[in-house]
């Protein structure tokens, strides 16, 4: 017969049953020092280790160096943080691509203008400009006829 402990998976967050089960004291310091320095946040750790948010601020309240020092702490922060970074990381990325894309634009402007001027070719029209002199050749001869 298999032991309902070894069935039972702690981290399965499909187990909705509720069960009775204890943290290490150590486990729980370790947490809030992960909390205090912001390297985790109370949501992380709920869903992580299947804990509600009362126990983990429990914790907080008996563990917490700062909770003792009347030192209040913005437990939540990290996400908007983690938010900004990732924009800003994001804006360094699409800057960076466009960078690469006028370098591309003025590589292939030289490149049109050294062809023009080895081929003596007009490859970019101008805005305005007549059509070339074939389309005007056209027109004259069938004005004639």
């Amino acid at each position: 017969m298999v032991n309902s402990m070894e069935k039972t998976n702690y981290f399965d967050h499909e187990n909705k049953g509720q069960f009775q089960r204890s943290f290490s004291e150590e486990f729980k310091k370790s947490k809030i020092r992960e909390l205090e320095r912001n390297l985790s946040s109370v949501s992380d750790i709920c869903t992580t280790y299947s804990v509600s948010r009362t126990s983990v601020y429990r914790w907080i309240y008996k563990y917490s160096v700062m909770a003792k020092k009347q030192v209040k702490q913005v437990v939540e922060a990290k996400s908007d943080t983690q938010k900004i970074k990732a924009l800003e990381e994001r804006i360094k990325e699409l800057e960076r691509i466009v960078g690469q894309k006028q370098l591309l634009l003025e590589f292939k402007d030289k490149m049109i203008e050294i062809a023009e001027s080895t081929y003596n070719v007009d490859i970019k029209k101008k805005l305005g400009s007549n059509l070339s002199s074939v389309t005007t050749s056209t027109e004259k001869t069938k004005g004639r006829k």
